[in-house]
């Protein structure tokens, strides 16, 4: 370099030197689609009252910096959590007016509102927690997984038992051909424990003043106020919630969808005690038909039946079951059927068991198969595994990003599976098993001139001694009954993303 060139760089790079800013490096990183382990994310949580409060708090590890809530006296107790968040009513006003400060958020809302929410946030480039169930229907659920891969976000439905090692476990046993081929799985819950079979209210009753009832409704039709649709009692109304199978089934079947390799059914039947256009059932039976699929190693997965039962119905006993001894747990079980022997766990999948429980006394566990999850052998209230699994997720760039256990490529179809057998329920006046279309999204034996009456009122008074009934049916086309129940008409203004073409 000579003298003249050497004086020239040295003016040119103290005048660019001049007017240099240092740019931070969380900013930079952000900038290279990767944020470091070290750096915070800005989290915002909409629906904040209820379990979104226990999501926050698993994930204090970051910045929370908006709180979304149509219950503001329900959620108070989150504001107080965070009284330097940004407080909000409506998720879109939100996003219009502190989204660039956002990095992720949490959505624990109604059911109905899940997919909304979080298609919304994922087109802006928004890292989605989102509560289990993963959406209120198939379309839903089909449409966020899609979202999720088109914009390439961090991704997890909080169905938080898939973290912990157990789900895991049941897998490498089934893998290792433990019980070998499995061709039946029995699964049930304790659930509901809110009320459920309910009929439509009647009577004026005036707004909460710290509720905003439109945001509450959201896409749904709207109707009066009432108090027996919120708080938490939303999850016993079929235009809010998706009732005890929803609720759980996304906990409960979750080891059985990873050890089977499952996806999508071909074949679907409900059956319940009273069901009606309002509320889900007191107790219903669901169950679903898988195809076989590949074999994993040397096992074989033949097709496979999954049963489901609910509002304290239970299945068959197995036979090597000691008298008095409890089927799984307190809170629900598995059980799998294998040519070679039975599984039986509690609830989440825990305290796994080979049947009769002798068995265990010469069980070799396999070598461990799928890695774990951070804290995911402790006590599932009281870790943060599979919050802090999506957070990690979300700090990855898109291209080396190893997904988080639940995100939406695996939720997605899962939850799909979950809802159809709401769908099942909703249809049970046909007195069929459905056949599915997993492709067109579509029941392929109900035909145009399928009717469905379903009970629309249902009173009983016993009038001077006399017991009176009054059950009345409507009767609906079950073609179009069963599409708007696999996609939803959205009202009040509100809309989804169109489903990307791949």
């Amino acid at each position: 370099m000579t003298e003249l060139s050497r004086r020239k760089f040295i003016k040119n790079a103290g005048a660019l030197a001049a007017g240099f800013t240092i740019v931070q490096s969380h900013v930079l990183g952000k900038a290279l689609g990767h944020v470091a382990p070290s750096d915070k994310l800005n989290i915002a949580g909409v629906g904040v009252g209820g379990m979104g409060r226990r999501n926050l708090a698993n994930m204090k590890t970051e910045n929370i910096v908006a709180l979304c809530d149509v219950d503001w006296r329900y959620a108070n107790k989150t504001f107080q959590d965070y009284p330097k968040a940004e407080r909000f009513r409506d998720w879109r006003e939100m996003f219009d007016k502190f989204g660039p400060s956002i990095d992720a958020i949490m959505v624990a809302t109604p059911d109905h509102s899940h997919a909304g929410v979080t298609a919304h946030a994922m087109t802006l480039g928004k890292h989605c927690y989102t509560q289990k169930p993963l959406t209120h229907s198939v379309y839903e659920s089909r449409l966020l997984a899609k979202l999720a891969k088109k914009y390439k976000v961090a991704t997890q439905m909080g169905n938080q038992g898939n973290s912990f090692d157990w789900c895991r476990e049941i897998a490498e046993w089934i893998h290792a051909g433990a019980i070998g081929e499995v061709t039946e799985v029995h699964c049930w819950t304790d659930r509901p424990i809110w009320p459920q079979g309910l009929m439509k209210p009647s009577g004026d009753m005036a707004v909460p003043k710290d509720l905003d009832w439109n945001g509450f409704i959201g896409s749904a039709e709207m109707r009066p106020y009432n108090a027996v649709y919120t708080p938490w009692n939303w999850r016993g109304w079929w235009d809010f919630g998706t009732g005890a199978l929803g609720d759980m089934a996304c906990h409960i079947m979750d080891p059985v969808y990873w050890a089977l390799d499952l996806k999508y059914p071909s074949k679907v039947i409900g059956s319940s005690t009273l069901s009606n256009l309002y509320s889900p059932p007191h107790a219903q039976i669901v169950e679903y038909t898988f195809p076989a699929r590949k074999a994993v190693g040397n096992v074989k997965m033949p097709e496979v039946k999954v049963s489901w039962y609910d509002g304290g119905l239970l299945p068959p006993r197995p036979s090597e079951l000691a008298a008095g001894e409890m089927m799984g747990d307190s809170n629900g079980g598995i059980i799998f059927i294998g040519t070679k022997g039975k599984i039986m766990t509690g609830c989440y999948g825990m305290n796994a068991t080979l049947l009769p429980k002798s068995r265990m006394a010469n069980f070799t566990k396999p070598k461990a198969k799928f890695a774990r999850i951070p804290g995911g052998n402790g006590d599932i209230w009281n870790t943060n595994a599979h919050e802090q699994d999506w957070i990690r997720a979300c700090k990855e760039s898109a291209g080396n990003r190893k997904e988080s256990s639940s995100h939406f490529g695996f939720s997605g179809p899962f939850n799909e599976t979950v809802v159809m057998g709401v769908l099942a329920v909703r249809l049970q006046g046909l007195h069929r098993e459905l056949l599915w279309d997993s492709e067109k999204m579509q029941f392929t034996n109900i035909s145009a001139n399928d009717k469905l009456n379903i009970v629309s009122v249902d009173d009983f008074k016993v009038i001077d001694g006399d017991p009176t009934f009054d059950r009345r049916f409507i009767e609906m086309n079950a073609q179009e009954a069963a599409n708007e129940w696999v996609k939803h008409t959205y009202h009040n203004g509100f809309s989804l993303p169109p489903m990307p073409n791949s």
